[in-house]
C-alpha cells in the first residue's frame, strides 16, 4: 500500500495576507480557497491552499489560528504563530543562491544568506506570519 502525504497546515495570522505572501512572493498557486458552511457564510472555516507550481500532488493549508480550536488554544497557536516558533517544514530548491536572490527581491525576509551545511546548502526564511522555513539545495 502507498502512502504519500498530500496536506500540511501552516497555521497563519491572516488568510488573505498569508495567500498574497505565497503567490506573489513565493511563487505558488492557489489550489483551494472556499468556505466550508457556503460562500456567504463568513462565520465557516476557510479552507485555503497553495501548492509549488508543478507539485500538484503536495499543498499547504494555510489555516486561520482557530480553525478547530477552542477560543483559548487558538490564541496560544496564534502567539506561537506570531512570536515565529513555529517551523512547518523544509522547501527544496535545485539552486539556492538564485531562489534566495529572487525571493529576496520580491521581499522575502531571510534569516541568513545561504549557507553551506552536511546536508546541501540551506537559507532560512520567514512568512508574514512568523513561520520559519528552511529553503534547502541538496548537494549528495
Amino acid at each position: 500500500m502507498a502512502v504519500k502525504l498530500s496536506h500540511t497546515t501552516v497555521w497563519v495570522l491572516d488568510q488573505d495576507a498569508a495567500k498574497a505572501f505565497y503567490t506573489e512572493k513565493l511563487g505558488f498557486e492557489v489550489r483551494s480557497d472556499i468556505r466550508l458552511g457556503g460562500e456567504d457564510d463568513t462565520s465557516g472555516v476557510r479552507w485555503l491552499t497553495v501548492g509549488p507550481v508543478g507539485q500538484p500532488d503536495a499543498e499547504l493549508i494555510l489555516a486561520d489560528t482557530g480553525m478547530g480550536h477552542d477560543p483559548e488554544t487558538a490564541e496560544q497557536v496564534r502567539a506561537l504563530v506570531a512570536k515565529g516558533a513555529l517551523g512547518p517544514g523544509a522547501m527544496w530548491t535545485d539552486d539556492c543562491h538564485k531562489t534566495h536572490r529572487e525571493w529576496s527581491e520580491r521581499g522575502v525576509v531571510f534569516m541568513s544568506e545561504p549557507t553551506e551545511r552536511p546536508y546541501g546548502i540551506e537559507a532560512p526564511f520567514r512568512d508574514d506570519s512568523g513561520n520559519w522555513f528552511s529553503l534547502t539545495q541538496r548537494t549528495r
